[in-house]
């Protein structure tokens, strides 16, 4: 490409990136909310009278009995005494039931609840919704002949395959409530989040292959319930399901077992040593040849507990964000409807792993309780190829797609043909969570992954919502790129300064909400007081979600990033994330993150990491034209000070950049907290040692 071409080309994108773009009319037409003064009207309604919105919606699931008083009570303001958020308390239901009986007695039985698509291609199954239920039941009884009573934690540690939606609706049937722990943590983190919660079994398998990788869940298992012991909470029951290893009954439970290639060639497993521990271990195979699959279940109260997942915590200790049942059937039921506009022959693909609020709320939660077909898919965007996913796309005729921006950008480093040559013509909506989305990747996502004939939802929430909170709807909403657009139902967002005075209008602060949604959180799992101050002791009166946004003139609403991540240079509130948007447009970068960095004068000024692309190499030229494409893009006061050369920046296993370890490089600084999130630890001595001379 010729450098006027380039020129055109970038400019072109640029235009784009500040374009609005219609809901496509095709969508529209048919959709749930086919017009913004649609959206308008629900929301309206939504936030002025929450009973008569939700009540609505209560009405499609099965209650054994109603609530027994207000529908909505809660104190968000800390001054007034303890936080509290209840919906329909006293009403009795169960979410399993909602999720399985209720649609198969609605007809649905024979509908797939879910296609699952192994780590290698020729790996896949599928499961009904009548099988499901049967499954589910069958392991309900398991868990119950194992001792687990109503309220109990039990911790789940699986690949993703069907049985982990099995063993986590099954808890919800008889009422224990489930941890699941990403099956990526190390022992010690597992150990960590078991002990914390105090689980009394825990649910794994023998091993999975990630790519072309082979890992030993079981021994990772062994260990972490080794240090439980030792710290005087040992976990009585660990029942293993036999992913890898072969289906005859030769192998017996004694210890250290050989388990050599399983028949299915497809998954080979080479000798996959797995230890036992007679009275503790149980296969789940020969669990469930023996259980009943009659299970009737638990009717709970609406508040009582169903999950808990843990988030990292700004302290590095993880924090237990707890859900109540029947307050997040609804929400995550109702987002998942209207953000993914869901119509019944859809087929429906969340890339996240089920260890994560994503998955939790839009793999299993929220499409079952829509009677919706998934995809449970094992592998990664990289294996075979870089082509997985539209060749998954293609295989299923996915209609709806939901992946993180971390993915799109590693995906749009290789070639389009990667994408091009799979048949895509299937999808209508390609969905973005787990960070703002930068205009860029949005346009290459809309551009040549959706053929530019689907609406994007860029989606923000946290695990603490439950659902999606700021989100474009399909049919209804003009998007802008990188722009999560405008509150779901029910949610009423604010913009705060340093000293808690609503901004007006457009402007940029912190984002807050001032009123529950079904779908928040209740508390931190045994710690009520960390839940109010990490959440409502800043500013009394909202639930503060960490996050910076600012609000342009239309009203649209962009997530900043998280407010460590603003940077206030000589009184400008900077956001790192337009730092960070400027760097990568310049073609040598392939990703970049800014954090704050003391200076004497400006207080803070910004100092930036860059991962170059192949073939390029890092060069004081190279400094010099990336300061000068910030201060063109944002202004002299945004120009950062240091940028220094990274081949890797430290990722969460969920590819969430730990700006923490960042702030600490920049600063020199050695003591870093907990890095057990960390997908690769190796990253951070090289990054210390590519520290530049006079920071």
């Amino acid at each position: 490409m010729s450098d006027d071409r380039l020129g055109q080309h970038h400019h072109h994108q640029h235009d784009q990136a500040h374009q609005t773009f219609e809901p496509p009319k095709s969508l529209s037409a048919t959709s749930h909310v086919k017009d913004f003064q649609e959206y308008q009207r629900m929301y309206k309604q939504s936030v002025g009278d929450p009973e008569a919105f939700w009540g609505q919606i209560a009405e499609q699931f099965h209650w054994e009995s109603p609530p027994d008083g207000a529908f909505v009570n809660y104190n968000f303001d800390t001054r007034k005494g303890s936080i509290f958020i209840k919906w329909m308390e006293g009403a009795k239901t169960n979410i399993a039931y909602n999720m399985l009986d209720r649609n198969v007695k609605n007809g649905l039985g024979n509908k797939i609840a879910f296609y699952w698509e192994g780590n290698d291609p020729l790996d896949q199954g599928k499961i009904t919704y009548s099988e499901m239920l049967e499954s589910v039941c069958k392991f309900s009884n398991v868990l119950k002949s194992l001792g687990v009573k109503r309220g109990d934690r039990v911790a789940i540690y699986m690949p993703m395959i069907v049985e982990l939606v099995v063993a986590m609706l099954a808890c919800a049937r008889i009422g224990a409530v489930h941890s699941i722990v990403f099956a990526g943590f190390s022992s010690e983190s597992l150990s960590e989040r078991i002990i914390d919660a105090n689980c009394y079994a825990i649910v794994t398998a023998d091993g999975v292959w990630r790519g072309s990788k082979l890992l030993n869940l079981k021994s990772i298992v062994d260990k972490a319930l080794e240090i439980c012991k030792e710290k005087g909470k040992p976990v009585n029951k660990c029942v293993v399901v036999r992913h890898l290893s072969p289906d005859e009954e030769e192998v017996t439970s004694e210890a250290d077992k050989d388990v050599e290639d399983c028949p299915v060639a497809k998954r080979p497993c080479g000798k996959l040593k797995i230890g036992w521990q007679n009275g503790r271990d149980e296969w789940w195979h020969v669990l469930m040849s023996q259980a009943s699959k009659d299970c009737a279940p638990e009717w709970l109260d609406a508040e009582d507990p169903l999950f808990m997942l843990y988030t990292s915590g700004s302290t590095g200790k993880p924090k237990g964000v707890l859900h109540t049942v029947a307050g997040y059937m609804l929400y995550s039921a109702t987002t998942f409807k209207y953000v993914f506009d869901y119509q019944p022959d859809d087929v429906y693909w969340c890339t996240a792993d089920v260890g994560w609020i994503t998955g939790h709320s839009y793999v299993c939660y929220g499409p079952m309780g829509n009677g919706a077909t998934g995809v449970i898919f094992e592998g990664t965007p990289f294996y075979p190829d870089a082509g997985r996913f539209w060749n998954v796309v293609e295989k299923y005729k996915v209609t709806k797609f939901y992946t993180a921006p971390t993915a799109i950008r590693s995906l749009m480093k290789f070639d389009d043909s990667f994408v091009t040559k799979y048949d895509r013509s299937s999808l209508k909506v390609l969905g973005t969570v787990g960070e703002p989305i930068n205009p860029e990747a949005w346009l290459w996502y809309h551009r040549v992954v959706g053929q530019e004939n689907c609406a994007i939802v860029d989606t923000f929430w946290q695990t603490e919502t439950g659902g999606h909170v700021i989100t474009p709807l399909p049919g209804a909403t003009a998007t802008k790129p990188g722009s999560a657009t405008f509150p779901f139902f029910g949610i009423v967002p604010a913009l705060l300064t340093d000293d808690g005075r609503e901004i007006t209008g457009p402007g940029e602060g912190y984002l807050v909400f001032k009123q529950p949604w079904p779908g928040i959180m209740r508390t931190v799992f045994g710690n009520h007081e960390r839940f109010e101050t990490t959440y409502f002791k800043k500013f009394p009166g909202y639930y503060c979600t960490g996050d910076g946004a600012k609000s342009d003139e239309d009203g649209y609403l962009w997530i900043t990033g998280r407010i460590d991540d603003m940077v206030n240079v000589s009184g400008h509130l900077l956001s790192t994330a337009e730092v960070e948007s400027a760097l990568i447009e310049h073609d040598a970068v392939a990703e970049a993150a800014s954090v704050s960095h003391p200076h004497n004068i400006k207080g803070e000024c910004i100092y930036c990491f860059v991962t170059l692309k192949e073939g390029a190499t890092f060069s004081d030229n190279l400094v010099v034209e990336l300061k000068s494409m910030v201060r063109s893009k944002i202004g002299p006061f945004a120009q950062p000070d240091y940028i220094q050369n990274a081949p890797a920046l430290p990722k969460t296993r969920s590819g969430k950049i730990m700006r923490r370890i960042l702030r600490k490089v920049a600063v020199n600084d050695h003591e870093l907290g907990d890095t057990s999130t960390l997908a690769d630890e190796s990253v951070i001595d090289t990054l210390f040692k590519l520290r530049p001379a006079e920071a």
